[in-house]
């Protein structure tokens, strides 16, 4: 039996993720990727059952790449951490903060589809989603603190999500207008100084 001929699937995820780029899922045309790939939309549907399945595969590394990152920073044990370094977990430092942006740079537009581009399919409420996923481990460090006496602030993961909410849409945000690496650099500088953390839970 011979082998599916795969020469072309970089050819037309590479269209594809344009084509989602330019007009978003919804407004996307799969005879319009069909024709930059120079395929037929028969060939596109031996690979591909529809056009959010073809989407599924163009976010594909970046959404194992953003799961990878909640699971590294879900790893720790929150328990056996010490108390300077569960404290020092709030810290807004401009080096740890901008780390979020090389990653998420690094896999831009991939993150730019799920932010802006997804609107149809499965990834429509992604930054809520995202939220959800970091506020559950960062409340862990919250309730460690307060069980140790660090902090006396009693706020619920209801109210920490909404908070979370503020700080990542300034991290979306850049991405979604445009931001060049420069631009982003000195917004990292601005969130630093807005987001005091110790201030809001008592420390």
């Amino acid at each position: 039996m011979s082998k599916p001929d795969r020469s072309i699937d970089p050819r037309i995820l590479s269209s594809a993720k344009k084509v989602f780029l330019t007009h978003g899922f919804q407004n996307a045309s799969l005879k319009e990727i069909c024709e930059d790939a120079g395929i037929t939309t028969g060939a596109l549907y031996k690979r591909y059952k529809g056009k959010e399945a073809l989407f599924r595969a163009v976010v594909e590394d970046t959404v194992a790449a953003l799961d990878g990152f909640v699971e590294q920073r879900s790893a720790a044990k929150v328990s056996a951490l010490s108390d300077d370094a569960l404290v020092k977990a709030w810290d807004m430092d401009e080096k740890n903060t901008l780390e979020y942006f090389q990653f998420f740079y690094e896999h831009h537009d991939g993150f730019i589809l799920l932010l802006k581009c997804a609107e149809g399919t499965a990834y429509s409420n992604f930054q809520h989603d995202w939220v959800e996923k970091m506020t559950v481990k960062t409340y862990e460090y919250f309730l460690e603190a307060r069980k140790r006496g660090l902090t006396h602030t009693d706020i619920s993961m209801e109210e920490l999500h909404i908070l979370l909410s503020a700080f990542w849409t300034t991290i979306y945000e850049p991405f979604i207008h445009g931001f060049t690496w420069t631009q982003m650099e000195i917004h990292c500088k601005v969130i630093c100084g807005l987001f005091n953390w110790y201030r809001v839970l008592g420390f």
